[in-house]
Parts: C-alpha cells; structure tokens; sequence
C-alpha cells in the first residue's frame, strides 16, 4: 500500500508528487525497462536462493565480471543445502577472485541459518529476511520484490542518484543514514503490480543513463520528470562527501622454496583480511629514517598500522633499503617460520592491491631453503607443489604476486 504522501514531505521536507504524476512516473520507467532492459541470468528466474547469490555477487562487482562466477557458483552450490554444509576451502575457491570474501561466509552463515530456522526454506516476510546474516537493507529489498514481489525498496549507489537528481535532494548519499530518505520515496513511488522490474529499472537507469559522471538526462525515459534536469541543476547532484584515501601499507611477500620445488603457503587467519585464504607469507618490513638513526621494524602480523613510504627511504638514503630489509626478513623469516633461506632475489615483482581502507604494495623476495622444517613449521603452513595450487584458494594480491614471480623470475632460475 502506498503511503500517505504528506509524511515524505513532513518528515525530510521533500514535495512528492500527486498520484497521477506517480502513475505515469512508473509507467514511463516500465515501459523503458521491458524494451532495455539487459538479458541476465538471474533475470530468467524468480527463485530466491538464486536471486540472493546475483545480488551479493553484484555489491562491489560488474555485471560482466559476476556471470561466470554466478553459473560456476550455483553449479557447485545448487541449493541452500548444498551452501550450508560446503566445506570452507570449497566454498572460498568458487569465490575466489570476487574478493570482499566476508560476503560469501556470510551467505553460508545465512544459509545455516535457514536449514536450522526456516526448514531449507528462503523465508518470504522481508523482516525475516532481514535477521539473515550478511543481509542489509539493499539485499532484502531486492529479494523480496523481485523473487515475492513484495512493494519494498531496494535502494543502491544508483538508485539514490537517480533519486537525488529527480527531487533535488540535499542529502549526502555517502552517509548511511540518508538511506531512510531515499527508502521512503521509493516506497512511495514503487508499482506495487511490478515491483521486482520496478526497482531493476531503476538500478539500470543509474547505471546506463543516470550515471556519476556524464549522464545522459536527454535521453532518459524519465526526463519530465526529473527536476534536476528541468532546472539545469544536474551537475548539484547527487550530494556526495568524499571518501577517505586508503592508508598505504609496504609488504613483503616472501617466495620460498625447498629443494622439492615446492612452495611455502600460508593460510590467514579466520578474522580480518583475507580470512581463512592461502597467501605466499606476508611481512611488513619497513626502513625507518629518524633524524638520530636508521632502523628496521618488522610487523608480522599485518595489522593495520600508519605506513612509511619507501620512496622517501630511498630518497634519503639509498644504501639503506635492501641490505636492511634483507637481513630483518631473514631474522623474521626464523622466528616465525624456523626457516633459514638463502636469498636468490631481491624483487621478483611489485604489485598493488587495494582495499576499502588500506592500499598494499608488495614486494616479492625469493629464496630458497635447504632445512625445509617440515616437523617445526607452524600449523597454518605448509609445502605445496604448484602443480596442486588450484585446490587451493587464493586471493587476488596472491593470484598477482605468483603471476609477476612466473614473468620476472622462472627463466632466471630455470625453474
């Protein structure tokens, strides 16, 4: 049911428009969306369980990049079952590239959750939607219009742009709490016979028409509608603040080898980045310049900490830099792993890899190990063949880091 329309506008001050005008809002943006709208898998079904897999699939990722993921994922997992009792290093490699991997422990989170409360079966209120692990307001719109059809919002990045442009909005979309500004004038807005199209036509229209830069406002089927346009105020919207840069961090990713030409992995631990996934070793060693010394801090545990930059190391001393690394990460090497390698390489690559709040550069090292410590090694390594490194999840800085040791390296040594 729609709602009374003077609460938008007593409560954010926002004029909704007269019934009609909403009527003929919906149809125009309807009849736009079933001549456009894109042929995608998950629009052929309205199976819940899938629905829910595109649209976590989908926060953070292009369309383009989720679709043979979202095939691969629902072959290996066909059902909610199926997800719940998926062993974990399973479930992370049919996962592995889309990165953001808390998500998809999350959805097997969830999917225990409903084997244990609602029999196997996707619940249909949206407030037991809600209550599902890894579930926000976003998903649960999503899913309760488009697989029930259910008149609930479902309100994205886009949708709060396309919003913002139509009704002038000053709220800044950067913050969670202008959600509940955006939600409501959707609710009020939605067609309660289409509601799934309803908001996937409105998702498209952000991302096609009514884009962050260079929108195409002349074009759109919902021009007559849009005041930002009308008024020739469209460069006003979306109110946005900026978000803060990435904190940079310098690693060290450390490439060792025995002499099985086997490669030392190691798993992460089961909270914060990277949880449970297999990674060449990380250390972040860092060359110090104070104004009474030079030293080295060695951080094994990588957490999050104020990073030095390595180019101003080296702008100001550059003897410093490999000779210091090289020997700190020998005597971290030992004291974490009880390995003693011989350092072939001083770099084997570089490569960047950014997270929403922290930005890695790593560094490769290689080097081999004679002792390969099988009896001392601690329990979350151990000694992989690369030829057995696809039953292993890897995440991207991983994927990117043996990718640069494969181009820059195997034919120095010959390996």
């Amino acid at each position: 049911m729609t709602k009374n329309t003077n609460d938008t506008k007593t409560i954010y001050a926002i004029e909704m428009w007269p019934i009609e005008k909403i009527k003929a809002f919906r149809k125009a943006l309807l009849d736009w969306y079933d001549k456009e709208k894109r042929d995608l898998p998950w629009r052929r079904t309205n199976d819940p369980y899938c629905i829910w897999v595109s649209e976590i699939m989908l926060q953070q990722t292009r369309v383009d990049t989720v679709i043979p993921y979202y095939y691969n994922f629902l072959n290996k997992f066909p059902d909610i079952a199926s997800l719940a009792t998926a062993h974990e290093d399973v479930l992370l490699k049919a996962w592995e590239g889309l990165g953001y991997y808390s998500r998809v422990k999350n959805m097997q989170k969830a999917a225990q959750q409903i084997v244990a409360d609602y029999n196997g079966v996707f619940p249909e209120d949206p407030k037991e939607i809600a209550k599902l692990k890894g579930i926000g307001p976003y998903t649960a719109g999503a899913v309760s219009s488009i697989a029930f059809q259910l008149p609930e919002p479902a309100v994205d990045g886009n949708v709060m742009r396309v919003m913002s442009r139509l009704f002038e909005i000053d709220a800044d979309i950067a913050k969670p709490a202008s959600r509940k500004i955006f939600e409501e004038i959707v609710r009020e807005l939605i067609d309660p016979d289409r509601p799934g199209d309803f908001n996937q036509a409105l998702m498209d229209l952000g991302s096609s028409i009514c884009t962050p830069l260079n929108p195409r406002p002349e074009i759109s089927p919902i021009k007559a509608f849009n005041a930002a346009y009308q008024h020739g105020t469209m460069h006003l919207y979306p109110v946005k603040s900026k978000a803060k840069k990435p904190v940079p961090m310098n690693l060290q990713g450390i490439i060792l080898q025995n002499k099985d030409k086997e490669f030392l992995l190691e798993k992460r631990p089961k909270t914060g980045l990277l949880a449970d996934f297999w990674t060449f070793p990380l250390l972040q060693v860092e060359p110090v310049v104070t104004d009474r010394e030079n030293k080295i801090v060695v951080q094994t545990e990588l957490l999050v900490a104020e990073a030095y930059p390595t180019e101003e190391v080296h702008d100001k001393n550059p003897e410093i830099a490999f000779s210091q690394i090289e020997e700190a990460l020998t005597a971290a090497v030992a004291a974490k792993y009880q390995l003693h390698p011989i350092w072939l390489k001083a770099e084997t690559g570089s490569v960047n890899h950014v997270f929403s709040h922290i930005k890695w550069h790593i560094t490769g090292y290689y080097g081999r190990v004679l002792d390969a410590g099988n009896g001392t090694l601690p329990e979350n390594c151990k000694w992989v063949s690369e030829h057995d490194f696809p039953a292993y999840a890897f995440p991207v800085p991983q994927q990117k880091m043996w990718q640069q040791f494969q181009q820059n390296t195997r034919k120095e040594f010959n390996l």
